[in-house]
């Protein structure tokens, strides 16, 4: 999909998981507002806490903006979805999660 087909989802949608986290992260893939991109992605967190995709897109944009203190809630909350059996799949995410973690500290 292109980024317009998801601005469309996220307007008939506000609430949607699918579409604030596929808007966040196509912006972040075609390098767009990095701030706008963060926006869909808290919002996705929010709506699935347990997408660990969606806290290692929010993580990663996080980081990027230097926002390294609010990074590290998001990417642990990430681990610990997929840790504690409640995301559906996510497992190969984690070491990705923890070593950007790691770097924070």
């Amino acid at each position: 999909m292109d980024i317009d087909a998801f601005r469309q989802m996220v307007a008939k949608n506000p609430k949607g998981f699918l579409g604030r986290y596929g808007l966040g992260n196509k912006i972040l893939q075609e390098q767009g507002s990095t701030e706008e991109a963060v926006e869909h992605l808290t919002v996705a967190t929010q709506l699935d806490p347990t997408h660990a995709a969606s806290h290692l897109a929010l993580g990663r944009a996080l980081v990027s903006l230097g926002r390294l203190t609010d990074a590290k809630p998001v990417l642990t909350a990430g681990i610990e979805a997929v840790l504690s059996g409640q995301s559906n799949g996510g497992k190969d995410l984690v070491p990705e999660m923890q070593a950007l973690l790691h770097s924070l500290s």
